[in-house]
C-alpha cells in the first residue's frame, strides 16, 4: 500500500525504492513514484470526461517537491476548469516537433512569460528582459542547442571583458531557470545546464561612502539645486522680456526637482530605488514618524515600516510643500510614478567626484552607517527587509569593536 503523507523534501528523503510512491496528503491525485534504481518522478493523477491520466510533472532533482507542489496545484486547478492538460502537453510538443515552439525567443514570449505573470506579475518582464538582453545571440537558437558548453563559451567572454561574477550570475540564472521549466513542460527531452555552477562572488565588499565623499556628494546636491532655481530665474527673465509665457518659479520651493529629496530619503532609510519611486504618500506618516513599504513594492514581497529621521521626515515634508499631498511622491506623467534617475544622477556623482558608486549603493551606505554606529544586525536587517541574516552579514566586518569586545569576554 502506497505512503500518505505530505510531499516535501523530508519526506522525498526518506522515500526508498520499497515504498514504490507516496501520495500527497493535500493535493488529491499529487503523488511521487520512485523506481528501483532509485529515480524519483512527481505526477498528478486525474480523471476528466471519464478519462483517466497520470499527468507527468517532473523528475527529482531537475525540480524541487515545492516546485511540483506549485505545479500539481496550477495543473490542478486547469483541471477543475476543464482543460486536460496532458492533452494540452502533447500537443506542444507536436508544435516543437514540426518546429514552431522550440526557438528561445518564442519560448520566453509565448509561453514562459504567460507562465511567469502568474507567478509574479511585478518581475516577469523584468526576467524576460535580462534573459534577452543578456543573451541575444541565443534567441533564434533551438532550446535543445542551448547547453552547457555554450553558456561556459558566453560566461569566458563575459569575464574578459571584466564582468564580476554576480553580474554573469544575474544572467545565466534566469536563462537556466527557464530552460528548466521548457523541460517539465515536455518542450524539451533534457539539459545540462546544471553544470554550470553559480560562480562564486564575494558580497561582504559593499561601497559606501566615506565622510569626505558623503559630505562631497550633498554638497554637489545643493549646488545643483541652487543652480537650477537660478537658471529658471534668468529664463523666466528672458522670456518677460521678450512677453513669453512664464515657466513656474522656483526660487521659494525648498527643491528645484525631485533629485535631492530623493537622494536623502536614499541615505537615511535604506530604500531601494524602486521602493522610493513607487512611493506613495498616504504611505507617508508623519505624525507617527515612519513611512511603509507596501508589499506590492518591496523585493521580498512582504511589507515593511521604516521609522524617518529628522533629515528623512524634512526632506518629505518640504518636497510635500513643493508639490502635492496626495498620489505618488515622485510623480512622473500625470498619476504615474517617476520612472528614471539615471542621467542626473550620473551628473550629480561626476559633479561630486565621486567614482565607482551606483544608486543602489546608498542603500548599502544607509546599513553599513548604522553598523558603524552600533546597531545591531537583526535591526539592520528588518530595516533593510532582508528575508535573513545572509544578505546582512555582508556588513558585520564593519564593526570590529563589537568582535574584540567579543574576544575580550573570554581574556
Amino acid at each position: 500500500m502506497a505512503k500518505r503523507e505530505k510531499i516535501t523534501i523530508s519526506c522525498i528523503k526518506r522515500l526508498v525504492p520499497a515504498d514504490q510512491r507516496v501520495n500527497d496528503t493535500e493535493i488529491a491525485g499529487f503523488h511521487a513514484r520512485i523506481s528501483a534504481a532509485g529515480k524519483i518522478v512527481y505526477y498528478l493523477y486525474y480523471r476528466l470526461n471519464g478519462k483517466q491520466v497520470n499527468f507527468k510533472l517532473g523528475v527529482h532533482g531537475f525540480i524541487t517537491p515545492t516546485q511540483a507542489r506549485d505545479m500539481a496545484k496550477a495543473k490542478a486547478g486547469e483541471v477543475a476548469n476543464g482543460v486536460d492538460v496532458q492533452a494540452e502537453k502533447k500537443q506542444a510538443k507536436r508544435e516543437v516537433e514540426r518546429g514552431k515552439q522550440n526557438k528561445l525567443a518564442v519560448f520566453l514570449d509565448e509561453h514562459y512569460l504567460p507562465w511567469l505573470q502568474t507567478r509574479n506579475a511585478k518581475t516577469a518582464e523584468k526576467t524576460i528582459k535580462t534573459i534577452k538582453s543578456g543573451f541575444p545571440d541565443l534567441l533564434d537558437k533551438q532550446l535543445s542547442d542551448i547547453n552547457a558548453w555554450v553558456l561556459e563559451q558566453w560566461r569566458n567572454e563575459k569575464r574578459k571583458t571584466g564582468a564580476k561574477p554576480a553580474t554573469i550570475n544575474s544572467y545565466i540564472n534566469p536563462l537556466k531557470g527557464a530552460i528548466s521549466r521548457a523541460c517539465e513542460w515536455g518542450l524539451l527531452e533534457s539539459h545540462d545546464l546544471s553544470k554550470v555552477k553559480t560562480l562564486k562572488s564575494d558580497n561582504s565588499i559593499v561601497r559606501y561612502l566615506d565622510a569626505t565623499e558623503e559630505q562631497e556628494l550633498l554638497m554637489a546636491l545643493a549646488a545643483r539645486n541652487q543652480r537650477i532655481k537660478d537658471e529658471r530665474d534668468s529664463g523666466n527673465l528672458y522670456r518677460y522680456q521678450r512677453g513669453y509665457p512664464l515657466l513656474p518659479e522656483l526660487r521659494d520651493k525648498h527643491f528645484a526637482d525631485h533629485l535631492m529629496p530623493i537622494v536623502i530619503l536614499a541615505m537615511n532609510t535604506g530604500m531601494r530605488r524602486g521602493e522610493i519611486l513607487n512611493l506613495s504618500w498616504s504611505a507617508v506618516h508623519f505624525d507617527e514618524n515612519y513611512l511603509t513599504v507596501i508589499a506590492d513594492n518591496a523585493k521580498s514581497g512582504k511589507s515593511r515600516h521604516i521609522p524617518l529621521n529628522k533629515k528623512a521626515k524634512d526632506a518629505l515634508q518640504q518636497w510635500q510643500q513643493d508639490t502635492k499631498t496626495s498620489g505618488y511622491v515622485f510623480e512622473g506623467e500625470e498619476g504615474k510614478p517617476l520612472t528614471d534617475l539615471k542621467k542626473p544622477w550620473a551628473n550629480l556623482l561626476k559633479a561630486a567626484g565621486i567614482t565607482d558608486f551606483r544608486f543602489h549603493d546608498l542603500r548599502h551606505h544607509f546599513a553599513s552607517k548604522l553598523v558603524m554606529a552600533g546597531v545591531d544586525l537583526n535591526t539592520v536587517r528588518e530595516l533593510l527587509g532582508h528575508a535573513d541574516l545572509k544578505m546582512t552579514l555582508r556588513y558585520a566586518h564593519l564593526a570590529p569593536e563589537h568582535k574584540a569586545a567579543a574576544v575580550g569576554l573570554i581574556g
